[in-house]
């Protein structure tokens, strides 16, 4: 049975031209990073307003780190917010405490080994995205994953639904979703001008290439 065509995030969006830019050239969901060490980080309270007024048929997907989880729990219960996308060390406890808010929530893996395969259910979610592993980072590197143990992790996993990061490109990312078949793929660095700031064509072209 052929899967339904992937979904694509756009992730570490930081500005209204580029969430529309996205929106129009056929993205499902934006990634608006709140977490302060990231390169492509913004405040929440300061652009509320234009993340309010997106259209509502796009996701937006709250990306923390290690938030303290009053935080977290805040910031699901946004009625700007759609989900809430968890890409630190946060653990089965703490996202079952975020999970009874029932808003989606994605947790990220690093590809380190499989020895991520082990836990992966035990997150309160269904959605997990795969990203490339580098020590002391916690992703946004533009690091390439290792396709061939994510592949591994969709056939082994079929009752979560992969979204695969890490290194995605215009270039790359119709092979990669050849050889993953993940649910939805998301991407940052792969379509920007500079960290932050996204190339209009190069986010056209993904979401093309991606489908």
């Amino acid at each position: 049975m052929s899967r339904s065509p992937v979904r694509v995030k756009i992730c570490g969006i930081t500005n209204p031209e580029d969430a529309l830019t996205a929106i129009a050239a056929g993205a499902d969901a934006l990634g608006f990073n709140l977490f302060p060490g990231s390169r492509r980080y913004i405040g929440f309270a300061e652009n509320l307003g234009w993340i309010k007024d997106l259209p509502p048929f796009v996701t937006r997907v709250a990306v923390l780190v290690n938030a303290p989880l009053e935080e977290a729990q805040r910031l699901a219960s946004h009625p700007a917010i759609d989900a809430v996308q968890l890409h630190g060390d946060e653990d089965a406890g703490y996202c079952a405490e975020l999970a009874r808010l029932g808003r989606p929530l994605i947790k990220a893996l690093r590809l380190s080994g499989r020895a991520i395969f082990t836990n992966a259910e035990a997150f309160s979610t269904r959605y997990v995205l795969l990203d490339a592993f580098v020590p002391g980072e916690f992703g946004g590197t533009g690091a390439v994953a290792d396709l061939g143990l994510a592949a591994e992790f969709v056939r082994e996993k079929p009752g979560l639904e992969v979204i695969l990061a890490g290194g995605l490109t215009p270039e790359n990312v119709a092979d990669a979703v050849a050889q993953v078949r993940p649910f939805a793929v998301d991407v940052a660095g792969g379509v920007e001008v500079e960290p932050g700031r996204k190339d209009t064509g190069k986010v056209q072209a993904f979401c093309a290439a991606a489908r």
